[in-house]
């Protein structure tokens, strides 16, 4: 997986094989081509719209100091610059399976279900860790915490800061890399229903933050659930390095079922009360106001069905988890009994023996004489 290190024997050029092995070398001439076109006026200005982000608006702030503040919408162009950091997440994903994971397989032998579990728990990992350090500053340097009223207040929200839109950016762009990634890692057919299922999820709610002008709640609910995904996916990496510690999946447990009610309760609080009572009320495609109630009724279902659906997985996988456990001490409670018995039989018939020797004719006459 990743940057796979050749073989003696190379595969033919462009074949399956090929590719696999030489993606990360072949997205990094893709992505080198669109850096290099910066570097000549000809192609500098269409190099642009797929490494920067576009559609900058000026703002001047009033003060005793006029300042101009740039702030950022969203538009097609977007479009360019999600494929250029969709290729920049390839690279990455890459870089830390051949430096970090790869590694860490060859010192601990794992068996190839535990190896595919340990690659994607590593990979999401370090990607939660990133997008949740980042997105958590987002949301103290905007104020969003402190002021929970600015989620729907002043809707809609067509600007944003350029933190906040190269968020959404990098975010979409990773879950579309995650697309090609079920190739390049030769994914089983039974895991790419699964994996396809959350991809989408991902980048439905994402992407429709981000259109719907809803990115200010987007960026909580993201933040929120990145956490407790972070919780799960280190607690199955240190499972991996010592089964006994399951602690991690205990506390992960509670946060998620808490993060679950957060979720469902900011949501209904901001789409449900706060857009409900909002001053600017219709459909204006040209100003980027969705608030009515079809929108409104779409979202929430949305988010409501997606919590109910990963509420029921969870509780799936908790009862596994609860019969494994009592098999598992069904079996040591059964095999305990057994050796105590074998114990006893053994020293039953040492005994008998003994027995049987002491009752024998030759062992009468010796205790007669």
């Amino acid at each position: 997986m990743g940057i796979r290190k050749k073989s003696n024997k190379s595969p033919p050029m462009m074949s399956h094989e090929f590719v696999i092995q030489n993606h990360a070398d072949i997205v990094s001439c893709v992505a080198m081509v669109f850096l290099l076109g910066l570097m000549f006026e000809v192609t500098s200005k269409f190099a642009v719209l797929f490494i920067t982000v576009q559609y900058n608006v000026t703002i001047s702030t009033n003060g005793p100091e006029e300042t101009a503040v740039n702030h950022f919408h969203h538009g097609f162009k977007d479009l360019a610059t999600i494929f250029f950091y969709m290729l920049v997440a390839i690279i990455m994903h890459a870089i830390i399976q051949e430096y970090v994971l790869d590694k860490i397989n060859r010192k601990k032998h794992f068996s190839k279900t535990k190896h595919s579990k340990f690659n994607e728990s590593g990979q999401l990992s370090a990607f939660y860790l990133f997008s949740f350090g980042w997105g958590a500053s987002i949301l103290l340097s905007e104020n969003f915490l402190s002021n929970p009223v600015s989620l729907w207040e002043g809707y809609p929200h067509t600007l944003m800061p350029l933190q906040m839109k190269f968020y959404y950016i990098c975010q979409i762009g990773y879950w579309l890399h995650a697309l090609p990634e079920l190739y390049f890692q030769k994914t089983k057919k039974e895991d790419i229903p699964r994996q396809l299922v959350y991809i989408f999820l991902y980048l439905v709610h994402i992407a429709g933050a981000y259109v719907l002008n809803l990115n200010r709640l987007g960026l909580v609910l993201l933040v929120l659930h990145y956490f407790v995904e972070l919780l799960f996916h280190v607690s199955r990496l240190v499972y991996f390095s010592n089964e006994n510690r399951q602690m991690g999946f205990t506390v992960w447990a509670v946060l998620f079922v808490v993060g679950r009610l957060l979720t469902l309760s900011l949501s209904v609080l901001t789409v449900g009360f706060g857009l409900t009572n909002a001053e600017n009320q219709g459909f204006d495609l040209a100003a980027g106001n969705f608030n009515i109630l079809f929108v409104r009724i779409t979202v929430l279902a949305a988010v409501c069905l997606t919590q109910a659906f990963m509420m029921w997985k969870f509780i799936n996988f908790q009862l596994r988890r609860w019969r494994e456990t009592s098999h598992a001490q069904t079996l040591k409670k059964k095999q305990v009994p057994s050796k105590s018995k074998s114990k006893k039989d053994k020293a039953n018939g040492v005994n008998g023996v003994n027995a049987h020797a002491a009752d024998s004719p030759r062992s009468r006459k010796e205790k007669s004489s």
